[in-house]
C-alpha cells in the first residue's frame, strides 16, 4: 500500500503563485470584460463567479443596458485580493 501526504498550505501557496503569475502575463487586449470574457480569463464558470464573488460590493462591475462590463485591470486586482482572502 502506498500512502501519500500533501502539505495543503504548500499546495495553496503554489496555486496562488501560479494564478498571480498568469494574471501578470495577461495582456490587456480589452479595456473591459463581459461575463463571457471574465469566465474565459479566470477559467471559472459563470455560475461559480456569481456564487463566489460577483455580488461582492467591492467587485468592480457596471451594468450597461442588459450587459455587465468589468474594467479588466480593476477586475484583476480584485481577483488577486479575493484569492488571497480565500487562501487565509
Amino acid at each position: 500500500m502506498i500512502a501519500i501526504e500533501i502539505d495543503e498550505r504548500e499546495v495553496d501557496r503554489l496555486i496562488r503563485e501560479e494564478v498571480e503569475r498568469k494574471l501578470r502575463e495577461l495582456t490587456h487586449r480589452h479595456t473591459f470584460w463581459d461575463m463571457a470574457e471574465l469566465s474565459e480569463q479566470t477559467c471559472m464558470s459563470i455560475t461559480f463567479i456569481k456564487e463566489n464573488f460577483f455580488y461582492d460590493p467591492r467587485f468592480p462591475k457596471y451594468r450597461v443596458g442588459r450587459k455587465w462590463l468589468m474594467p479588466a485591470r480593476e477586475t484583476e486586482e480584485f481577483l488577486l485580493m479575493w484569492l488571497k482572502e480565500k487562501g487565509s
